[in-house]
């Protein structure tokens, strides 16, 4: 390390925890470092701590950092922390040569196209994207994210550009009867139904409510089926090992509306180089979702199915990919 006098951090900066690590040219990580959001009160604190337990002050230091939140503006007030600081500031208290933000969601997605075999789990389609083809990422998780990456060739340099999106907030469209129920469901209680009332951990629940308010509406008042709410957690903890009925029909209604959202992301952008599917929800599953309706739904898209059956789909399973998202964002902007 004494002879390296450049030296790349990237950090994935959340609710809880955030990650620093350094990273190569080639985007290889090391000396990552774990810390609890919690024992610091400023950002700056646990990155000047980072730079000296590494021993790196005074080298040249470039990074980026994947935040959840904002990064447009200059001024950054974190959304789950009560963390506030102006970029510029923290560039010049660090003694940076260089400082990205990006959102944490940018940063998952940059990531995508540098997943080896064993951080990505393939579902449909064929076994590759095709080579410098649009790529499109959807995460349920506590919403859900929408991003783009397009591939870009400017004097011979080739790179990825990351088109941010609020996709998971676009209009929900029933496709079964199943799916007319839960709009009907949620049309009586939301002002609007979008995607991520469906495919996030509270849309889980959602889903699940509304299949427990249709089973006792037919049933009658004197003999409900189910009462108690369930967490996201417990309803595909009961689906896959409890084999719960009405969790098992939840989640794979769950799926199958993710089929149906995927499968319109790949008409809407070509996605010739893969759907990837991110966030924390769907990896706890993966088997179900390959064994159930998922596949069909996405590739059920009248005369353009074509376009559909030649995107393949993958579920993203390493824990971090947000550290090698901020490291290949970082690499093409210095190198």
């Amino acid at each position: 390390m004494d002879n390296v006098t450049e030296i790349r951090l990237v950090a994935d900066i959340g609710g809880t925890n955030i990650r620093i690590a350094q990273a190569t040219k080639d985007n290889q990580l090391t000396h990552v470092s774990t810390y609890k959001c919690a024992d610091y009160d400023e950002l700056s604190d646990v990155l000047k701590l980072y730079i000296a337990e590494q021993k790196i002050r005074g080298k040249s230091l470039h990074a980026c950092l994947a935040i959840a939140c904002p990064t447009d503006e200059d001024w950054i007030s974190m959304t789950n922390l009560p963390w506030a600081f102006s970029q510029t500031a923290l560039e010049a208290e660090l003694g940076l040569q260089s400082l990205y933000l990006i959102n944490d969601y940018k940063a998952i997605a940059m990531s995508v196209p540098f997943l080896s075999d064993e951080q990505k789990c393939h579902i449909r389609g064929p076994l590759q994207g095709r080579a410098n083809s649009t790529i499109s990422i959807c995460g349920p998780g506590t919403g859900l994210g929408v991003a783009t990456l397009t591939p870009v060739t400017m004097q011979d340099n080739h790179f990825w550009h990351c088109i941010n999106s609020e996709g998971g907030h676009i209009d929900f469209a029933p496709v079964d009867e199943l799916d007319l129920i839960i709009f009907n469901y949620l049309d009586s209680r939301k002002p609007r139904i979008s995607y991520e009332q469906l495919l996030s951990g509270y849309g889980l629940e959602q889903i699940y409510s509304a299949i427990v308010d249709y089973q006792n509406s037919i049933k009658g008042s004197h003999s409900s089926v189910h009462q108690a709410a369930l967490s996201a957690a417990e309803i595909s903890h009961n689906a896959i090992t409890v084999k719960c009925g009405l969790c098992c029909l939840a989640l794979q209604q769950f799926c199958k509306v993710l089929g149906s959202f995927s499968g319109n992301l790949a008409l809407l952008n070509s996605s010739f180089g893969g759907i990837y599917i991110a966030g924390g929800i769907v990896p706890r599953f993966i088997e179900f979702l390959k064994q159930g309706d998922f596949g069909e739904r996405f590739i059920a898209k009248g005369r353009l199915s074509h376009i559909a059956e030649q995107t393949p789909v993958f579920v993203i399973t390493e824990p971090q990919p947000g550290l090698l998202g901020a490291a290949v964002f970082l690499n093409q902007e210095i190198n």
